[in-house]
């Protein structure tokens, strides 16, 4: 199956009329480190999208890129116990939402309505960068232009230091 591409994303914010514009980077944004050191920004600002499938249904969840997700809390939010919480895998991935792993954006998603979720420590910040669809490709947005364009509802998912 063929991956979906930057193309995809940027047709996507396109259709937003944000003026949004996907950056491209000559080293890999893929780990939020990497990300944060490529921009120059707060690792927090960098957005994770985690593939996961809960009891058998997809879900994208969005979280900073210095939080860990708590497989607890989204085992709860689903009413299911953690052992039906599992990450997509690398096949998964490029299934469901069009991307490999590391490049999974927040929108143009090959399987369209899937849910999404927003955690609540992306609160912290007025600008966010999630990944755009490659490995080196990010865009920048305000974080309500994040839950516009993602129609994403915010939860507490992380685990609490």
């Amino acid at each position: 199956m063929q991956p979906l591409t930057p193309s995809d994303v940027q047709a996507a914010l396109d259709d937003f009329g944000l003026g949004i514009q996907l950056q491209f980077y000559d080293t890999s944004t893929a780990t939020s480190q990497l990300a944060a050191e490529n921009i120059g920004c707060a690792l927090g600002q960098i957005v994770k999208s985690l593939a996961f499938i809960i009891d058998s249904q997809p879900v994208l969840v969005l979280t900073s890129g210095d939080q860990r997700i708590d497989d607890r809390k989204l085992a709860a939010m689903f009413g299911v116990g953690r052992k039906k919480v599992k990450m997509a895998s690398a096949a998964q991935c490029l299934e469901i939402f069009g991307y490999a792993p590391g490049g999974v954006p927040p929108i143009a998603h090959r399987t369209p309505n899937l849910p999404i979720y927003i955690d609540e420590s992306l609160q912290r910040y007025e600008y966010v960068y999630p990944a755009g669809g490659a490995s080196n490709s990010i865009f920048e947005l305000r974080l309500e232009q994040l839950v516009e364009i993602t129609g994403g509802e915010f939860a507490s998912v992380v685990q609490q230091e």
